[in-house]
């Protein structure tokens, strides 16, 4: 079976987004143009790295190119997009793998998210291997969403993905995992619940 590449060059829309209550969301990346939407599940931390990473790749391109790049400082207000995910939400697939480059010649931010895959190897240098071959079958590797951003929809992209990830449930001042609505049990407190 052959690899299925949803590209977008350039999508209408490119956010990262969430289904359900904080402790319990679901993140997804969704793109879309031209009536196609893409929607690939993902985890938290998968979407704050690719947001830090992002930024930091438009960063160095400014840095390397002297400031011509076609890539602001912050994300234009005129691109930000603070609208729910567009229903209904379907999975394509679950991302196991993500790239980021630039194109310098096209001045595009180029995103890959290649789905999981479960590979089967008796040894860490079969497992190293297996992995390799997959990610460079390019004819019948994982599914992968393409996308192809400006600067400034990049920008825009790791602004919001990165309000969505800290919109979650908000950190104990002592030990700084999640506070649930129910109470926390929080370890430097001995065990001592506290309250919301």
């Amino acid at each position: 079976m052959s690899r299925q590449v949803f590209l977008y060059d350039p999508p209408e829309r490119f956010v990262a987004g969430t289904v359900g209550l904080p402790g319990r969301r679901t993140f997804f990346l969704q793109a879309s143009a031209g009536g196609r939407v893409t929607s690939v599940a993902l985890e938290k931390t998968q979407v704050a790295a690719l947001a830090e990473r992002m930024d930091e790749l438009l960063d160095e391109v400014v840095r390397r190119t002297g400031g011509n790049a076609p890539v602001p400082a912050v994300a234009p207000a005129d691109v930000t997009d603070t609208a729910p995910l567009d229903t209904p939400i379907e999975e394509e697939f679950r991302v196991g793998t993500m790239a980021l480059a630039w194109d310098g010649e096209e001045q595009r931010l180029v995103v890959e998210a290649q789905a999981l895959v479960e590979l089967d190897a008796d040894s860490e240098e079969d497992l190293a291997e297996a992995e390799e071959r997959a990610l460079q079958d390019e004819e019948n590797g994982p599914p992968m969403l393409r996308v192809r951003l400006t600067g400034a929809q990049a920008r825009a992209f790791a602004k919001r993905a990165l309000d969505v990830v800290n919109a979650g449930r908000p950190p104990c001042p002592l030990c700084s995992l999640p506070l649930d609505p129910e109470g926390h049990v929080c370890p430097r407190q001995n065990g001592y619940r506290r309250g919301a």
